[in-house]
């Protein structure tokens, strides 16, 4: 039976640790140091070090003592900013920020769901097949830490990412492919009082693109954004330079080249209307996946959440995930629902009844493969 009050106190004792992108050495050690005790033999992999970080992702495993489907539990160590002078609230079964922080229940009330999950599994000696639990760096930004796992030492078949918020034992079958897209944009330096005419405008040709794409909600499958304008040197200079950032996302493929060609386009359309030079770089962050019913990682989901008396939802994201990045890598996965709202705000919460229910499905889900 999952232990409410442990539950809660994993989850505070590990967000009050900080560990922004590229700095989960101490949460990585403690958690390093929990597995030990569940039993589970721990395994750093070098992904810090490839991608400049002070610790790589943990990798535990635990060998069955029933046959069945090997699995694997994930979730992040990182959090968004802000978090320093990190505090917390609990109002009425609500877990809330102090309002001038982040919580961090994206993704450490994954965490503390997956370790109560593992720590019931102990106590109550519910048999399970081979088990791994792996706990990624630099997910926030860029799933760094999934795109650079050893993939060498995971022998699961499915795996099941603890990083959504509601509802609770959510079942994700499909999400986007994500494309980056950067814009440098050379104009020509002038006086902007003396001789404004001798300059071209490299900010003033990154608006004119702007005001022409579509933006936002494409469609159902589709989105995308201008997310970063960087320019100019002073207020009485024609701007000889600019850079701009954007994404297109869409779980049709189809749909996203359209979108990122339209994006494209318009930068090219507005620097031959200024005369100004522009380079265009596009890149993929992660690839698009869906799942069908019939995937034993979602007949497992499935299966685990109604164990814990709840119909799941299935639900396709705009998101993008560690799951993004496994599903691509050939390892079944999918996301699953703990419970938090308003991530990445100051305004973050996690209800504990939810969050109870998401210890219970990790539980669950580990019952269901050692049943298969």
């Amino acid at each position: 039976m999952v232990n409410r009050n442990r539950l809660v106190d994993t989850f505070l004792r590990l967000a009050e640790i900080n560990s922004p992108p590229k700095h989960e050495k101490a949460i990585a050690e403690r958690l390093s140091e929990e597995l030990s005790r569940l039993g589970f033999r721990v395994f750093c992999d070098g992904a810090g070090q490839e991608i400049g970080g002070d610790t790589g992702n943990i990798i535990a495993s635990k060998n069955g003592n029933t046959s069945g489907v090997p699995i694997l539990l994930c979730a992040h160590m990182d959090t968004v900013s802000p978090t320093e002078e990190w505090g917390y609230v609990i109002d009425d079964e609500v877990i809330r920020s102090n309002g001038r922080t982040i919580l961090a229940a994206d993704d450490k009330a994954g965490i503390a769901a997956i370790l109560e999950g593992l720590r019931v599994l102990e106590e109550e000696c519910i048999p399970h097949a081979d088990i791994q639990v792996v706990f990624t760096i630099a997910e926030e930004i860029g799933l760094l830490g999934a795109k650079h796992l050893d993939y060498g030492l995971i022998n699961a078949r499915c795996a099941f990412v603890f990083d959504m918020g509601k509802p609770v034992a959510c079942v994700t079958v499909a999400a986007p492919s994500h494309d980056n897209i950067l814009a440098k944009i050379y104009g020509k330096a002038a006086h902007a009082g003396a001789r404004p005419e001798d300059g071209v405008s490299a900010i003033v040709t990154a608006s004119k693109a702007i005001s022409c794409m579509s933006l936002g909600r494409i469609d159902n499958e589709t989105t995308a954004n201008i997310g970063v304008i960087n320019g100019g040197t002073a207020s009485n200079v024609v701007p000889e330079y600019c850079e701009v950032r954007g994404e297109a996302r869409s779980r049709n493929e189809k749909k996203l080249d359209a979108q990122v060609q339209h994006m494209v386009e318009s930068f090219h359309e507005a620097a031959a209307e200024t005369g100004a030079g522009i380079d265009i770089e596009v890149s993929r962050s992660y690839n698009s996946y869906r799942l069908s019913a019939d995937d034993e990682v979602v007949k497992i989901a499935v299966a685990a959440a109604r164990k814990v008396g709840i119909e799941p939802k299935m639900h396709e994201t705009g998101g993008g995930s560690d799951a993004s990045i496994f599903n691509h890598k050939g390892l079944p996965a999918t996301v699953i629902g703990v419970g938090y709202e308003k991530a990445h705000s100051v305004e973050e919460f996690i209800d504990i009844p939810d969050f109870v229910k998401s210890a219970e499905m990790a539980v669950a889900i580990v019952q269901v493969a050692a049943e298969k």
